[in-house]
């Protein structure tokens, strides 16, 4: 029962991290629809359904990362680290874009998010592989999400 309570838990975590995000930035988020967007610029509705399925990966890999704090216990404190460090960069993320309004900040920290999660997944992958791997898809979306802050911000300056 204890695995199960930890995957509930680590899951958590990130929708709640995500879910406080949201509320903080819900009444300026209609800037999405507002704003001249690149080409490929995919409908508002995903983002939400996107992110949602991020943050349950991020959970399960943050679980089973946990798990093993017995057997690797320095590199799992660490890679547990890095992954409280980069949910903490991705909190901010939607309140400096939504709320700020500040594009090219929002691109920039979106770098730093970037580079905590490649962080992330070498830490990941030296406890559990898979933990790692179900996070790459996290990875993917925020590369896309730079390309489409750069170009909000190319687009509407």
């Amino acid at each position: 029962m204890k695995p199960l309570k930890t995957y509930v838990v680590s899951i958590l975590i990130p929708l709640l991290v995500g879910g406080f995000s949201a509320f903080l930035t819900i009444g300026n988020m209609m800037l999405y629809e507002e704003i001249i967007k690149p080409p490929i610029a995919p409908p508002a509705i995903l983002f939400p359904i996107v992110w949602t399925i991020l943050y349950i990966l991020m959970g399960i890999g943050a679980a089973r990362v946990y798990l093993k704090r017995d057997t690797m216990p320095k590199e799992a404190g660490e890679a547990r680290t890095v992954y409280f460090l980069q949910l903490a960069v991705n909190f901010f993320w939607s309140l400096i874009f939504f709320n700020q309004r500040a594009f090219l900040a929002a691109f920039l920290w979106l770098v730093i998010l970037w580079v905590l999660i490649i962080l992330m997944l070498v830490k990941f992958r030296k406890v559990d592989l898979p933990a790692a791997l179900i996070n790459i898809p996290y990875l993917l979306w925020v590369t896309f999400a730079g390309y489409l802050t750069l170009a909000i911000y190319l687009l509407n300056r």
